[in-house]
């Protein structure tokens, strides 16, 4: 008979959570647990939008069915109200009309990621599918309030393998194409009249070229190529189009800002650092000008590029402390709703005032986590087994010794992404359950320049997997990591690590927690959406495309050497990382008679949108580690049973 290791309500006995009491030393310390429902349930407000026109704020809140969806006050008032919801499925975003009557939205069914754009009339409620076309994916392009009649959407449905530019004459809802998709462009750009006038063309050969044309009707050409191992990215055009803004890094490591004129070729460098990539510019609403760009190092820094904002940095990074990020701003440029990241509290949101230069408290988007401790964030950095330098952070425990504690290597997905610094559910969490939390930023990690990145090369099983085993060296090394109670967790290439974790490196780690990870790379590969087709090239760069050297990078072709206890979360209706990825590995340990605890969700996709169902994993994950490595369990509350979901 087959062993099956599952965790369910009955199964979180008192015996299990002695154990996680009693495991770890100096516990009573600790500060109050977070309860799961303060972290991981809806933000009481979050993801504030000012309308163009300055009089109103657009903001998510829960219904009154606690799902996630769009609310607007007058500003200056209290008359909050109800305008665009969605019976199950959270709503994650807002985008205001130009004429300040009507907001947008982007939405998906149970997370198959056809997303669907909605528009919502404020006066009368009326919420109207634009795209009402069945597994298509679309999404918004450009709006301007100089062009107020007519948004810019991208769909896939002439091609599901590429993506059109539609117009859409917003009064009646009629859509136009606008610019059609040759079948190798991986994204659009328009200009300040909401003309197509740039293009990213991805090549069979992995490289990348930016076309332009000098207007709609013109011929596109070659602005600039760059080969597999180079990034070029447009950010926007400048005010008057006649040049466009790129973060590159032709010729040098870390990409740069650096402005082409669209006639002539001819470049300037705007901005550089020497080691990290630009990473986005700001632009003033009201005259297209661009006037800030952003780097992402330890923390994020933003830097002026025009003189008549500098005063406006300043007074904003002394109205609150924490990383600014613009959310949004009014047409003529004078107010915008800035927010900070801090590591150890929830996010803060500002109206700022430019003609002032002061700023009005809006809201927070956890006030329950005010009455909490949290922990901080260090950045941090290591050597690799390689002496490849290696950035991360740290997250310690609260009110212990802060030596020989258990461990969770938490990893980020991607891979090509990165880890930023600032107050993050998952690390808190963990820390105050009373786990060192190491996060790092493995070779093949953006934001470090093409060489960090392009060091991850077919490196999934390689190299970027001994970053994670030289993380946990690290930690062990400066005493924060007790070597026997390290665990390994992550979502997307994150579970892909924590699988690889646990199978390539057996003794490394003392459990797993695999969330939507992929276990064979021929099959992920196969299994893509179709309208990834543009950056297939770059996948195989990076991951490899041989079938017999993916088998070797791939975790179920060593499932046999797994012997450490593995939990692992899916969404059923994930576009990227299929089911049946899951459904190996956990098939591969059961034969084995290997530990292995396996949930689905059946109205989710590429992690879990629902915070009822983020809650119930974690409640799982929770229970898991405290038997595992001996940390603190909040006992699952009676809407936080996973048995119904077990597979």
């Amino acid at each position: 008979m087959k062993r099956r290791f599952f965790l369910s309500t009955s199964a979180i006995s008192a015996a299990v959570i002695a154990t996680a009491v009693t495991g770890m030393p100096a516990k009573a310390d600790l500060p109050p647990l977070i309860p799961r429902a303060v972290l991981f349930g809806n933000p009481v407000k979050a993801s504030p939008e000012i309308s163009p026109d300055g009089k109103l704020l657009a903001y998510l809140a829960p219904d009154r069915n606690n799902v996630l969806a769009i609310w607007v006050r007058t500003i200056g008032k209290s008359d909050d109200h109800l305008v665009a919801t969605d019976p199950k499925r959270p709503i994650r975003n807002i985008t205001w009309q130009p004429d300040s009557k009507h907001v947008f939205f982007e939405q998906d069914k149970a997370g198959d990621e056809n997303f669907h754009v909605f528009q919502t009339d404020l006066a009368t409620l009326r919420k109207r599918d634009l795209t009402p076309f069945p597994g298509v994916r679309a999404g918004i392009d450009d709006v301007d309030p100089s062009h107020p009649g007519v948004m810019l959407l991208d769909m896939n449905r002439r091609d599901k393998r590429v993506f059109d530019v539609y117009r859409v004459d917003l009064k009646t809802g009629g859509l136009t194409l606008d610019t059609q998709n040759p079948g190798n462009v991986a994204g659009w750009v328009a200009d300040n009249k909401m003309q197509i006038r740039a293009a990213v063309r991805n090549n069979d050969d992995g490289s990348t070229e930016i076309l332009v044309r000098d207007t709609v009707a013109s011929p596109w050409r070659t602005l600039l190529r760059a080969s597999a191992d180079d990034q070029i990215t447009p950010e926007s055009f400048s005010a008057d189009d006649t040049a466009l803004y790129v973060s590159s890094s032709l010729g040098v490591n870390a990409a740069q800002l650096v402005r082409y004129d669209v006639k002539s070729g001819a470049s300037t460098v705007v901005y550089a650092d020497p080691t990290f990539d630009v990473g986005g510019v700001a632009t003033d609403p009201r005259t297209h000008k661009v006037v800030a760009v952003n780097v992402e190092r330890d923390r994020s820094e933003w830097q002026a590029l025009d003189p008549a904002y500098e005063a406006d940095f300043a007074a904003i990074k002394r109205l609150h402390a924490g990383d600014v990020t613009f959310t949004s701003a009014t047409s003529n440029g004078r107010r915008w709703v800035v927010s900070y990241l801090v590591d150890n509290g929830p996010v803060s949101s500002y109206l700022y005032d430019r003609a002032t230069k002061r700023g009005k408290f809006l809201f927070v988007s956890r006030p329950a986590l005010l009455k909490y401790t949290l922990a901080h964030m260090q950045p941090i950095t290591y050597a690799a087994s390689d002496g490849l330098t290696i950035h991360g952070y740290l997250t310690l425990p609260v009110g212990v010794a802060q030596t020989n504690l258990p461990m969770v290597l938490f990893v980020h997905g991607g891979p090509w992404a990165r880890d930023n610094w600032g107050y993050s559910p998952y690390p808190q969490w963990l820390a105050n359950r009373g786990y060192a939390v190491l996060q790092v930023n493995y070779r093949g990690s953006t934001g470090y320049g093409k060489q960090f990145l392009n060091a991850g090369d077919r490196q999934w099983a390689g190299t970027m997997h001994q970053d994670l085993l030289d993380a946990k060296a690290w930690a062990v090394s400066q005493g924060y990591a007790d070597p026997k109670r390290v665990a390994i967790m992550g979502g997307s290439y994150g579970g892909y690590a924590t699988l690889a974790g646990v199978a390539f490196s057996p003794d490394a780690f003392t459990a797993g927690v695999d969330i939507v990870g992929p276990s064979n790379l021929n099959t992920l590969l196969a299994s893509i959406p179709p309208y990834w087709s543009t950056g297939l090239a770059q996948f195989h760069k990076r991951m490899g495309q041989d079938p017999a050297f993916l088998n070797t990078q791939s975790p179920l072709f060593k499932a046999e050497q797994i012997k450490v206890p593995l939990l692992i979360g899916q969404g059923a209706n994930d576009p990227r990382v299929n089911k049946r990825e899951s459904d190996q590995i956990v098939a591969a340990m059961r034969k084995n008679n290997e530990p292995v605890e396996y949930v689905v969700f059946p109205d989710e996709g590429h992690g879990f949108a629902r915070p009822e169902n983020n809650r119930r994993f974690n409640a799982a994950v929770e229970a898991f580690l405290g038997k595992y490595l001996g940390g603190r369990v909040e006992p699952p509350a009676p809407d936080e049973s996973i048995q119904a979901f077990l597979h």
